[in-house]
């Protein structure tokens, strides 16, 4: 299944890059998205992203390079659950917002 990436972070190059095709989405989404990332590699390094589904649905990776010893697999995971956790309302809005503005599906009561 294709995946295309919405934003991420990488912990060893220091940089955050967010994929100019949702430019539309607004600014204060992006500085949370932005900050989501940054901060998840701060604190268990390797690389993040979050990136959409075929279908719409949001999904978050994490990878490290094989001989990184910081990287923490299980924080990572704990990590990614907390995040989708606090951040349900916003994935579920940018899973509707590629639903409705890249796919073109019709969603009943939006136009």
């Amino acid at each position: 299944m294709e995946k295309t990436v919405l934003c991420g972070a990488n912990a060893y190059e220091r940089k955050y890059y967010f994929n100019e095709q949702f430019k539309s989405i607004p600014d204060s989404i992006k500085d949370d998205l932005h900050i989501i990332c940054v901060l998840f590699t701060e604190e268990v390094g390797g690389v993040f992203t979050i990136a959409f589904e075929e279908d719409g649905e949001i999904v978050m990776e994490t990878d490290a390079e094989e001989d990184d010893i910081y990287y923490d697999e299980v924080s990572s995971g704990l990590l990614v659950a907390e995040i989708r956790r606090n951040r349900q309302e916003l994935f579920e809005s940018l899973s509707l917002y590629y639903r409705v503005v890249i796919l073109g599906e019709r969603i009943d009561g939006i136009e």
